[in-house]
């Protein structure tokens, strides 16, 4: 149906007879010669229909109408003196036609294809159209091109790509799992996978060595702009390591990635530590294109006179009081605005936000009263103030302050339009702790296999369970998290004594992970791993403002397919199959 595509036609074809095909993405009637601008895949080329040259072809084109389907065979021709276009790459030539044919006719368009305005919704309803837009093609060949480079280096470091079951066993890692109700088993559920985390240690202990799969994950979870509920990863799984191998091996993946893409990267990655990440920027995975670090002043308000303050000060063990600089902010915000903030941070738990103003005649504020003139002095020095300078000041529970300070930092920063574009900073936060507690229960923080750091006799030894630190790490870039990983616990002793601290019992344990521990029995090697979120990755590579845009069938934030409308219901004989019956809930 075509001997060339849009984009391949250029000036050496001039004098060529060619056939080509796609969309109108525009028709303009000149008064006797129309215009017709044919986009395939990822070009447009001009089409010409001329009455005197071909009058059927004409006669066919008064009836065309944007996104109509052709196929068109003409004779290649120069554009006429300044009537280029050069911001084609077709645009110093055009196609006469000779013979034309409509294909499809196409229902007027429900929204403009690169109308930015555009409801979302509308968008997915009608994802197919949004598909046939420039940008969306430029997005799934970026994320191909990708895909094809991250098998490529794996295969080249000697990974075997092995695919693990869809259809599993219900096991807490953490999210809420997706059921699957068994027909064949009534009243019994398999689940989708939230990562093949178990089968890549399954097959560690097969001897497999070193695994990768580009592999489909599923999660009932709440969705934010980098989350849907089935998503794809980048699986890796080696043995005989420690973390220092798997950090290379991912560093040169990810490295291979962007250089297959276009993009220029650091061949090696900055580190930090959990615990620094956490204190200087209140995130664990914090955005290094700004600096704004938080500064600890909780000894310095301990000897002020203001009691809220001093009485946080006395437990610095479970509380902060942080200090952020942010140079010549006196300058940028009025009081009003400064006094706003505060109700920005009151949304995520804070109590309130004390900020200071850096004068020529000193250090200015609600606070300085508080204060002798020697601590002013100090807070002076240990937050680096010139004078335009603000800071401002979170107290109370460390975690609390973490958290609002934190996106405090990042809110002050999108206002201040600080953030570089086209920039790329790649971060590793290693030393995560293996627990936190939530609703006074021990959870894993990454999951319950990751090994916890241990003592020269492979021994758990903490004094609050809370700071003993884990072999985990995570790739941050540009204030999201990538994608992490650990050393897994390889010995069925360790992999008990860690689900007990979490409060799972041994017959809870052989319920859920029996098939695991049994395999540790025979011969388990060390191994450890990472995933990459192909989806997030993608998202930070082309720019993309919402993970939606580089999945090409994507869900809502309801977790709704608008375009299928799934989820729906389904025929009570179905659920008679399935030994199910669905109870209404009575609304609230």
């Amino acid at each position: 149906m075509r001997t060339h595509y849009c984009a391949d036609v250029n000036e050496t074809n001039i004098g060529e007879t060619v056939t080509v095909s796609g969309w109108v993405s525009s028709r303009r009637d000149h008064g006797g010669l129309i215009f017709i601008d044919l986009r395939d895949k990822d070009q447009v080329v001009q089409i010409v229909c001329d009455p005197a040259d071909n009058a059927e072809a004409h006669k066919l084109a008064e009836g065309v109408r944007d996104q109509f389907v052709l196929i068109v065979t003409g004779k290649v021709r120069a554009r006429g003196e300044g009537l280029e276009n050069p911001k084609l790459k077709t645009g110093k030539i055009e196609i006469v036609a000779d013979k034309l044919i409509i294909e499809n006719k196409s229902l007027p368009m429900p929204f403009e294809l690169n109308d930015e305005k555009v409801n979302e919704e509308i968008k997915l309803k009608y994802r197919y159209l949004e598909l046939r837009t420039q940008k969306s093609y430029d997005i799934f060949k970026l994320r191909s091109k990708a895909t094809i480079a991250a098998r490529n280096a794996l295969d080249e470091l000697d990974f075997l790509e092995v695919e693990t079951p869809i259809i599993t066993k219900s096991t807490p890692e953490g999210a809420r799992d997706y059921l699957v109700p068994s027909r064949l088993h009534g009243g019994e559920f398999y689940a989708l996978p939230q990562s093949p985390q178990l089968f890549k240690q399954l097959l560690m202990v097969g001897g497999f060595d070193r695994y990768f799969q580009i592999a489909k994950c599923f999660r009932d979870e709440d969705l934010r702009a980098d989350r849907q509920p089935e998503f794809t990863q980048i699986d890796v799984e080696m043995s005989f390591c420690d973390q220092e191998d798997v950090i290379d091996v991912a560093e040169k993946l990810i490295n291979n990635i962007f250089t297959k893409c276009g993009f220029d990267i650091p061949t090696k990655f900055n580190r930090i530590s959990y615990s620094d990440a956490m204190e200087l920027y209140g995130s664990d995975k914090p955005d290094m294109r700004y600096d704004l670090k938080m500064v600890d002043v909780i000894d310095i308000f301990e000897r002020c006179s203001n009691e809220i303050f001093s009485n946080i000060a006395k437990e610095p063990k479970k509380n902060r009081i942080k200090a952020l600089r942010v140079p010549k902010g006196d300058e940028i915000f009025s009081k009003r605005e400064m006094k706003r903030f505060e109700d920005y941070v009151r949304k995520f738990g804070a109590s309130g936000l004390g900020y200071f103003q850096m004068k020529e005649d000193g250090l200015k504020g609600p606070l300085t009263k508080f204060f002798t003139e020697d601590d002013i002095q100090t807070i002076i020095e240990r937050c680096e103030l010139e004078v335009g300078d603000a800071v401002f000041f979170g107290a109370g529970n460390r975690k609390l302050v973490w958290d609002y300070m934190g996106r405090f930092r990042i809110h002050l920063a999108e206002i201040m339009d600080i953030i570089p574009k086209d920039t790329f900073e790649f971060l590793w936060v290693m030393d995560f702790p293996m627990f936190e507690e939530e609703d006074g229960k021990i959870k894993a923080m990454h999951h319950a296999f990751t090994m916890p750091q241990t003592d020269e006799n492979g021994k758990i030894v903490y004094d609050d369970i809370e700071e003993l630190k884990s072999i985990a790490y995570d790739i941050v870039l540009n204030g999201t998290e990538l994608g992490g990983g650990s050393i897994r616990i390889h010995k069925e002793e360790l992999q008990k004594e860690v689900f007990k601290l979490m409060g799972i019992s041994d017959e809870e344990a052989k319920e859920k992970f029996g098939f695991l521990l049994d395999a540790f029995k025979f011969g388990a090697p060390p191994h450890g791993g990472f995933a990459l979120g192909l989806d997030r990755l993608i998202m930070l590579m082309t720019g993309a403002s919402s993970i939606r845009e580089v999945i090409a069938f994507p869900k809502t934030q309801k977790a709704q397919c608008i375009l299928t409308q799934a989820p729906s219901p389904v025929e009570a004989e179905q659920l008679n199959e399935l030994s199910l019956r669905v109870r209404k809930q009575e609304k609230a």
